[in-house]
């Protein structure tokens, strides 16, 4: 696609247009923020401002057209969240310096109405990338942001080995001085790594250590040569020195077309997930079944709400009046999300406190008119989702089902919502977030096996390679949220859904799950469905818990302790009936997901759960996914009569599988929670 380099003149910015280029982008523009005419510096939240003279000489060095305005905005809103959940409230908040940007890119795109991307340098400010990623969607462009997550140490090897020169053109860190203004990233490459060892600073100057200006890049068509700078000490004291180099003449040096040199691209795999793929692809597989997906006897609880505490579930929600030949795909996913609200209303909730919805549709072929619609009703950070096709009853075409959390401050809910290009984990274009922290729960949404620098599925099609980007596109989620939260907490997966189109591929999805550590010891499902996203093998959808909670010491302090769970298994038999159960439980705190496998039709044997300590809390669980195997639905309507009162989805299914047991008739999955104040 054709795209703009957003432009700060550091290392990073112009980095990444390297990687841009290497994936078949065109530069066609660069665009740039500045102080108003006297002020060198601004103590902005969203742009380096230190440089700003030597910008222009930047443009000219790539040889395209730079645009060029004045920051006139301040940070008002200084949240992880940028904009309101409301779609309604989208536009952005006046004054705020990220307005700017907007009008700035605006600009741009008024004389290249053909631009489609955004380069961006971010490595791992969630500050400035959610403020580009509202901007960029706003005006239908996708960011471009290739560095985003990579590991400093590797990113700054990298950088000297491309042929990048750039210098530090401001410090601002601990053991930096005035000495080291002008210095090369390869003459100061000992000492950033000297410092990140005593003091955990950020090689590639993350925290603000120190700013860079760039000289010369494979991209540039000259280098640039500054003739005279002058230092300008801010402060100078023991700890810190904050300085700064005044660029006051610079020049341009002709270079000679040397092309852009092969650089360094990280592996699709890093290398706990390469031996995901090396099991996948050496193990055994079912021969395939051909499974007609009959839905004559499918069972259709009605819709139930429940809340605990300050969790809500809904569950089951769709139309209604099936005779209705006149309602329309679009009508009918209006109908869903009305019915949504009035739920979530009744507790003083609106849509913004979604914290995860599932949608199951009729059929793949439908999802892009359904999302058309879904998307109206979210602004920023949008609740997490996974999305599959299910043999649903005639004329029901959606159904879904919903967790929300009723938050008292800003900080109750935290989002993750990558909207950009990179090699990290595949971007949230959609209306739908990576995952959504709330009351140490973490919800994350189905992760597909994409590739994420081009967001598309392996070709040739490759069950091996989409299961192993599924474990790591999860694995990298939670740890981008602990980055963004501040780190302090391990996070355990809780519950594991495996959607997969193929009974075949079970077996070696599920020995790839029994032997990936984080996956041991949560209760895991095998969940065959007719269709998943774009055509994918395996999706792979998880609660995680951060492993942290409050408890009351002795004398009433409430204190921040980090826990771990329990799990456990076992069976259960009679003579008409067998019970395979796994559950992951605090013993500190509420958090329980608990999963019951049940082959036969005898419901009685669910009553043998009451004694069984860690399965008491699924009869009063806060949202209950009840998936059952098309041809079993009586044996699942009386497991759902058992369990009356709770908020039921049903999720017909195919063929249902568990760690230790294949062939389910059906499967209760609970997600439990206590009463919080």
């Amino acid at each position: 696609m054709k795209y703009i380099a957003l432009l700060s003149g550091g290392k990073d910015s112009c980095y990444n247009l390297l990687h841009c280029s290497k994936n078949g982008h065109e530069l066609i523009a660069a665009a740039s923020l500045r102080p108003e005419q006297g002020k060198e510096e601004l103590d902005s939240y969203l742009y380096q401002t230190v440089g700003q003279d030597a910008i222009e000489f930047v443009g000219r060095a790539l040889d395209v057209p730079l645009y060029r305005r004045v920051i006139y905005g301040a940070a008002v809103e200084q949240g992880g969240e940028y904009g309101g959940r409301d779609p309604a409230s989208g536009s952005g908040t006046s004054g705020d310096e990220t307005e700017d940007l907007y009008d700035l890119l605006t600009t741009v795109k008024s004389h290249h109405p053909d631009v489609q991307g955004v380069s961006v340098g971010a490595i791992l400010s969630n500050y400035q990338r959610v403020r580009v990623e509202h901007v960029c969607r706003r005006l239908g462009m996708t960011p471009l942001c290739y560095l985003w997550q990579r590991d400093q140490e590797e990113l700054l090897s990298e950088m000297i080995e491309a042929g990048m020169e750039a210098i530090l053109i401001k410090v601002a860190g601990i053991g930096l001085t005035t000495k080291h203004l002008g210095k090369t990233l390869a003459q100061m490459q000992p000492t950033l790594m000297k410092l990140n060892a005593l003091y955990g600073s950020h090689v590639c100057g993350e925290g603000g250590e120190y700013e860079s200006l760039t000289l010369d890049c494979p991209l540039f068509k000259s280098r640039i040569k500054l003739d005279e700078v002058q230092t300008v000490v801010h402060s100078d004291n023991d700890f810190a020195t904050v300085a700064y180099l005044r660029i006051k003449e610079a020049s341009l040096v002709p270079k000679d077309s040397a092309g852009i040199p092969e650089i360094a691209i990280p592996p699709v795999l890093s290398e706990p997930f390469q031996d995901i793929f090396d099991i996948v692809e050496t193990a055994k597989r079912w021969p395939e079944e051909t499974t007609n997906g009959s839905t004559q006897n499918s069972m259709v609880p009605i819709a139930v709400t429940k809340r605990l505490g300050r969790w809500v579930s809904v569950a089951n929600i769709q139309r209604e009046d099936i005779q209705d030949p006149e309602m329309s795909l679009e009508d009918e996913v209006r109908f869903c999300f009305g019915k949504l609200q009035e739920s979530l209303a009744a507790h003083g909730l609106t849509l913004a406190n979604c914290t995860n919805i599932n949608i199951f549709l009729s059929s793949m072929e439908l999802f892009g008119r359904v999302n058309a619609v879904y998307a109206t009703y979210f602004g920023t950070s949008p609740p997490a989702r996974a999305c599959v096709a299910l043999d649903l009853p005639p004329r029901i075409h959606v159904r879904v089902d919903c967790i929300a959390f009723a938050e008292r401050s800003p900080t109750d809910r935290q989002a993750l919502h990558v909207q950009g290009l990179s090699y990290w984990a595949p971007a949230n274009i959609g209306p739908y977030s990576q995952a959504i922290v709330a009351d140490e729960r973490v919800f994350i949404s189905g992760q597909i096996g994409l590739i994420p620098s081009r967001l598309s599925l392996p070709s040739p099609p490759s069950l091996a390679m989409e299961a192993a980007l599924a474990f790591q596109h999860a694995h990298r989620v939670v740890e981008a949220l602990k980055t963004n939260s501040g780190g302090g907490w391990q996070g355990h997966m809780q519950g594991v859904i495996y959607w997969l189109a193929h009974r075949r591929d079970i077996p070696a999805v599920r020995t790839a799950c029994v032997k990936h550590n984080e996956d041991s010891t949560a209760p895991a499902l095998f969940a065959v469905v007719p269709e998943l996203p774009k055509g994918a093998l395996v999706e792979k959808q998880v609660l995680v818990h951060t492993g942290q909670c409050d408890i009351e010491d002795d004398d009433g302090t409430i204190v921040r302790q980090t826990v771990v769970p329990t799990y456990n298994e076992g069976r259960l038999e009679d003579s008409k009936s067998n019970l395979h159960w796994e559950v992951s439980f605090f013993k500190e705190t509420f958090s329980t997901v608990a999963l019951v496998c049940v082959k036969g039709e005898d419901p009685s044997i669910l009553e043998q759960l009451r004694t069984i300590p860690p399965l008491l809390a699924v009869k009063n669980a806060l949202s209950i996914r009840l998936f059952y195997n098309v041809s079993k639905s009586e044996a699942a309507s009386a497991a759902a009569a058992y369990l009356t009162g709770a908020p039921i989805t049903p999720i017909p299914c195919r063929h249902l599988a568990s760690r230790h047991g294949d062939d389910w008739d059906y499967t209760i999955l609970a997600t439990c929670t206590g009463v919080l104040g």
